[in-house]
Formats: structure tokens, C-alpha cells, sequence
């Protein structure tokens, strides 16, 4: 919208004496100003929003009024005391403030409006299993057919659309991989649809799985969003991405704007969700968060390069994976189920450890730094 206004207010100051006057205004055409103004803007409005939401969370009693699944499966009730009665869906806090922040200072382009309709999508999807977690007082939630179904309509939607394109048409054709400048796959669009799918079905269930401990997806997404502001704001520039012979993508710059409104969004988010959290973002926010960064990998045509940003997310994933793999498979041979791990996600096997709930969420913010510092090496070595 800023940039809209100061548009119009230039046109119609040309050839006046408010030209010069209104000339500061040239700043909203910047990618950067306005990724500087939306990540600030976003951080003040969440930490003014906070605690209206969580006071109006407790009016309406939506709190975790339940033993989660962690606490039922692993006997992790040491935690239930303080983690019971918290307000969750406090998601709702980061996605209209994402919502309002990208609106303000981004250009309203197709991409933008994308990764805008996957956080709508999405966040209606979380509250929906968040709001039956909490009518039926257990972690059993939504019907996880229903919550995958959804998933794939919606990424099945934006990689058909991206193919039809002439203009985005490559990014579902072409399939590029870090590390190398060149497409690996070209000319195939069902093994990019299939890819563009299983990066934004797998992100968000990534992320939504990371979001076991206080701060602990909240702040690996905000360490992968801010890889993905340089990410973003390269692959939007042509003689950037040409130098550093990356793909580039007309129109990606802006998503430049909601990455940085996410990392300030998120800061604001982390005020009130660190250690001990005072709200959970619950499915409506870490299926919106996974899914929106799935989908600007994708936009950005390097969906491969999140696997190593979001690494914390692939090994929370992998972890649950492979424990239900290999405990159904000795069950099936061995007549007893056996683990992998004390217990998946794999946080939640560091718990079970005697690492405290701190030293587990401080950990994996270093390992998450690791991985993006990796993900930004790829842009020079390829």
C-alpha cells in the first residue's frame, strides 16, 4: 500500500512545485527500505498485538486444557503443571501480522499473493484442528487425512498454476539443486509438480512437528527466513543472480518483504513464546509458517536449498519417520515394537535424556545457524 501511495502522490506531483518536496517518497521503490520497514513494523505490531491475543485466548478458555501427545506418549508430565490452561492458536497473532505488515509494504504481485493465500489456507486448516483439540479437551485434533488432503489440494493449486504460466512455467519444468548452476531436470513437468508438492506438504508438517518445546519452531523459522530475505531479494535481482548464476525470478524481490516481515513478526512472537511461553502458536501458526516457507522456496525456484536452511525441521521429521518406520516393521517381525529413539520428535528424545527443555531449544538454534550458514554457501560455490 505504501508503495501504491507514494506512487500515486509522485504522478501527481510531477511538474509542480511539490515535485522536489515529495522526492524522499522515490525510498518506497526500494526493496530494501521497505523490507527494513516491514521487519520493523511487524516487530512493533506483534509485540503491541501480543498481549491483546493471549488476554482474549484466556476469555474464550482456548488453552491446552489437555495432556499433549509428548506428555501422553512419553511420560513427560513433569512439564503438565505449567504447560497446562497456556492459550494456544496464538498462530492467529502471527499471520495477521503478516497479513497487515506484507500489505503495507510489498507490491501486490502474483507471487506475493501466493505465498499469502498458502498462510490464509493453511492457518484456516491449524485453527480448525486446533479449535478440536480444544472442544474435545485431547490432542487427537483434526483427522490427519482431512489435514493432508488440504495440504496437497493447495500445493497441487499453485504448482499447476506456476506451470500454466509462460513466465513461471520453469519453475515447476526445470528442477535445480544446490551446488550446481545448472537444471538437473528440464522439460518435466510432472517431476517438478511432484517436487513443488512434497516441499510445501513436507515443510509445513516439518514445521508443525518442531513445534514440541517453548521457542523452538518459532525460532528455527525465524533463522530460516532470514536465509531466505537474502535468497529472496538475489533471486529478484537480475545482475545479482546472473553474477551468481542463480535462477532468477521477475517478481521475487517482494517476497523479499514478507520474508522480512516473518523475521520480524516472528521476533515479536518469540517475545511471548520463549521459555516459559506465555502462548503456543499451535497448528494455525507452525502449518501456516512450513507451508509459506515451502512455498517461496518453490517461487524462488530452489526448493531443494530449504532442506538444508530448514535442516532442524528435516531431521524432526525424519526422526518421527523413521521411529514409526522401524517400530511397525520390528512389530510386524519380532512381534514387539522396537525405537529408534527414546522418544520422536527427536527433541523430545533429548528431554528424555536430562536436557532441560532450554539447552534443547538453545541447541538446535545453533544447528539451525549451521544449516543456513551451508544453504548461503551454495549461492558461491557452484
Amino acid at each position: 500500500m505504501f508503495y501504491y501511495l507514494s506512487q500515486y502522490l509522485m504522478d501527481h506531483a510531477a511538474g509542480t512545485a511539490w515535485e522536489s518536496r515529495l522526492s524522499g517518497l522515490r525510498l518506497f521503490h526500494y526493496i530494501t527500505f521497505r523490507s527494513a520497514g516491514a521487519a520493523v513494523t511487524a516487530l512493533l505490531f506483534s509485540l503491541w498485538l501480543g498481549p491483546k491475543v493471549i488476554a482474549w485466548l484466556k476469555e474464550l478458555s482456548f488453552g491446552q486444557n489437555y495432556r499433549d501427545r509428548a506428555e501422553v506418549a512419553g511420560n513427560l508430565t513433569g512439564r503438565e503443571p505449567r504447560k497446562m490452561g497456556t492459550p494456544t492458536m496464538g498462530g492467529l497473532m502471527i499471520v495477521v501480522t503478516l497479513y497487515v505488515t506484507t500489505l503495507l509494504w510489498a507490491q501486490w504481485n502474483p507471487l506475493v499473493l501466493l505465498v499469502l493465500l498458502t498462510v490464509l489456507v493453511l492457518s484456516g486448516l491449524g485453527f480448525y484442528d486446533d479449535y478440536t483439540k480444544i472442544s474435545k479437551a485431547n490432542s487427537g485434533g483434526a483427522k490427519s487425512h482431512i489435514k493432508v488432503w488440504v495440504q496437497i489440494g493447495l500445493s497441487l493449486f499453485i504448482g499447476v498454476y506456476l506451470w500454466r504460466l509462460p513466465t513461471t512455467s520453469k519453475l515447476i519444468t526445470d528442477v535445480m539443486v544446490p551446488f550446481y548452476k545448472y537444471p538437473v531436470i528440464s522439460g518435466m513437468g510432472g517431476a517438478g509438480l511432484a517436487l513443488t508438492m512434497l516441499t510445501i506438504v513436507g515443510s509445513s508438517n516439518a514445521v508443525n512437528l518442531t513445534d514440541g518445546l517453548d521457542g523452538l519452531a518459532i525460532g528455527c523459522t525465524l533463522i530460516v527466513s532470514f536465509v531466505f530475505v537474502i535468497l529472496t531479494y538475489l533471486a529478484g535481482n537480475l545482475k545479482a543472480a546472473a553474477y551468481l548464476q542463480i535462477p532468477h525470478v521477475s517478481g521475487a524481490g517482494e517476497l523479499t518483504v514478507f520474508c522480512a516481515a516473518l523475521v520480524g513478526g516472528g521476533m515479536g512472537f518469540l517475545w511471548f513464546n520463549c521459555h516459559p511461553a506465555m502462548v503456543f502458536m499451535g497448528d494455525t501458526g507452525s502449518l501456516a509458517l512450513g507451508g509459506a516457507l515451502g512455498t517461496i522456496a518453490v517461487l524462488i525456484h530452489q526448493p531443494l536449498v530449504l532442506v538444508i536452511a530448514g535442516g532442524v525441521f528435516v531431521i524432526e521429521a525424519g526422526s518421527v519417520i523413521l521411529q514409526t518406520s522401524y517400530f511397525r516393521f520390528t512389530r510386524r517381525r519380532y512381534g514387539t515394537g522396537r525405537r529408534v529413539f527414546l522418544m520422536a520428535p527427536i527433541h523430545h528424545h533429548f528431554e528424555k535424556k536430562g536436557w532441560h527443555e532450554s539447552q534443547v531449544v538453545m541447541r538446535f538454534y545453533i544447528l539451525c545457524v549451521l544449516c543456513a550458514v551451508v544453504a548461503l554457501s551454495s549461492l558461491k560455490i557452484r
